[in-house]
């Protein structure tokens, strides 16, 4: 299971939407789901945990920006 750090939490945005919503002051704000997964309710990205590490591609976020929290895969499937 991934720990990522309070610290981490409070610094890390979506990218997709700190650049292309307008939501307020502080947009892209996340929330880990699963243990394993950080979701952006702003943007509806999903972006995975691996090895600890917060991958945060806009690409990978998009990819999974349909599947419902239920359904995501524990743990993330490599690349």
């Amino acid at each position: 299971m991934a720990a990522i750090s309070d610290d981490l939490m409070n610094i890390l945005r979506c990218p997709v939407a700190v650049h292309y919503t307008d939501k307020g002051a502080d947009p892209g704000q996340l929330r880990l789901v699963k243990g394993s997964w950080l979701v952006c309710d702003d943007s509806g990205c999903k972006y995975p945990i691996r090895d600890d590490i917060p991958v945060m591609l806009v690409e990978v976020g998009e990819k999974w920006r349909n599947v419902a929290e239920a359904d995501l895969p524990v743990p993330p499937p490599g690349a």
